[in-house]
C-alpha cells in the first residue's frame, strides 16, 4: 500500500494586510425617511446608523472587491501572483454561476488561483478566514486571499421599516499567510438553523421568475428576535473564542464584531465585561450594515485611524441569517 507524502505548510498563519472599498454615494437617514415612517432620532437611537454607502452601477461586487483586495494586498507587501487561493464571502453576487471569485482572481492578476465564493452571511468572514488559515498550515497555499464584499442596497426593501435604514455596500480584504507564531487563534463556530426564520430572503427567486410575486426578493428579519440571539448567544460565543485562545478579556486590546446594530455592541461589550482599555469598533455608525464585509472594513478603518495598532490582540465575532456564526481572536496585521 502507498504512502501519500504529507502536507508542508507554515506552522501557523496570520492576517498580512488589511484594504477596504466603501462606495462613493454616502447615504443620510434623511434619504431612507423619504420611503418609511420614521425618524433621524428613531433610527441613530435603535441601530446607531447615522449614514451608509450605496454604491452605483459601476461599483459591482468584483469592482469592490478588487479596490479593497488591491490595498489588502499592497498592505501585506506580496504581489497578487502569490496569492493561492480567494475565498469570497457575499450573498449579493446575482449570478449564480461561475464564483465571483473567479473574476477577482483573473482581475487582479493571480497566477491561476483557486477562487470560490461561500454563502455565510454576516460571519462570512469568519468562515473565510478559518479557511484560509487551513490552506496556509496544510499548505495548499501560502498566501490567501479573503474578502467580505456586499451590494446589500439590492436586497432591500426600502418600505420595510425594520431593515430600511440598517444596510449598506462595501468590500473588506485581507491577506492571510505564514506565521512563525501564533497569531489566528481557534474558531468558535456553528449554526442555529431552527432559528433561519428570523432573518431571511422574502420569497425565493423562482417565485419572481414565476410571476407570483411582484417585488423583487429583499431581506428581511424579526428585529427583536435577533436582537436578543445576538445579545445573549454571541456575548457566551465571543467568551468561548476568548478562552480558547487562552486570552482573557483584560488582555485584549480590541474588539471588532459584525457592525449589525451599535445597541448590540455596547450590549455585548457589558456582558463581556470588556475594560475601558479596549477599542471597540463602531464603523456601523457612517457605513451601516454590510454583512460579511463588516468586520474586515471595521478592521481597515481602526488601523487607518490609528485607534488600533498593528500587533494589537483582537476578538472577532459575526453573526447572522442561517442563524450562522464565527469568532476568534487574532493579531492585527
Amino acid at each position: 500500500m502507498a504512502k501519500i507524502k504529507p502536507s508542508k505548510g507554515a506552522p501557523y498563519a496570520r492576517i498580512l494586510g488589511v484594504g477596504g472599498y466603501r462606495p462613493i454615494r454616502v447615504v443620510p437617514n434623511e434619504v431612507i425617511l423619504e420611503t418609511i415612517d420614521s425618524s433621524d432620532e428613531w433610527i441613530r437611537s435603535r441601530s446607531g446608523i447615522e449614514t451608509r454607502h450605496w454604491a452605483n452601477d459601476e461599483e459591482t461586487v468584483a469592482a469592490m472587491s478588487v479596490e479593497a483586495s488591491g490595498k489588502a494586498i499592497a498592505d501585506a507587501g506580496i504581489t497578487a501572483e502569490q496569492i493561492g487561493a480567494v475565498v469570497v464571502s457575499t450573498v449579493s453576487h446575482f449570478k449564480q454561476t461561475p464564483a465571483v471569485a473567479t473574476e477577482i482572481a483573473d482581475k487582479l492578476g493571480t497566477h491561476k488561483a483557486a477562487a470560490f465564493d461561500i454563502s455565510a452571511g454576516c460571519a462570512g468572514f469568519g468562515y473565510g478566514l478559518t479557511l484560509a488559515k487551513g490552506m496556509v498550515v496544510e499548505g495548499s497555499a501560502e498566501y490567501v486571499l479573503v474578502i467580505g464584499v456586499e451590494r446589500l442596497s439590492d436586497l432591500t426593501d426600502l418600505e420595510d421599516r425594520a431593515t430600511a435604514f440598517l444596510f449598506g455596500d462595501g468590500a473588506g480584504a485581507v491577506v492571510v499567510g505564514p506565521s512563525k507564531e501564533p497569531a489566528i487563534g481557534p474558531t468558535v463556530w456553528g449554526s442555529e438553523g431552527d432559528k433561519s426564520d428570523t432573518i431571511k430572503q422574502t420569497v425565493p427567486w423562482t417565485d419572481y421568475r414565476d410571476g407570483e410575486v411582484a417585488k423583487f426578493p429583499a431581506i428581511t428579519q424579526e428585529g427583536q428576535a435577533v436582537f436578543r440571539w445576538a445579545v445573549f448567544e454571541m456575548a457566551k460565543v465571543a467568551k468561548e473564542a476568548l478562552d480558547a485562545a487562552g486570552i482573557t478579556a483584560d488582555e485584549l486590546d480590541v474588539f471588532i464584531p459584525h457592525q449589525a446594530n451599535e445597541r448590540i455592541i455596547d450590549s455585548m461589550v457589558k456582558t463581556l465585561k470588556l475594560p475601558e482599555s479596549v477599542t471597540v469598533a463602531r464603523d456601523v455608525r457612517t457605513t451601516g450594515n454590510t454583512s460579511a464585509a463588516s468586520i474586515p472594513l471595521a478592521m481597515e478603518r481602526l488601523l487607518a485611524t490609528g485607534e488600533a495598532k498593528s500587533g494589537d490582540t483582537a476578538l472577532v465575532i459575526g453573526f447572522g441569517a442561517g442563524l450562522v456564526y464565527a469568532a476568534t481572536v487574532v493579531t492585527l496585521p
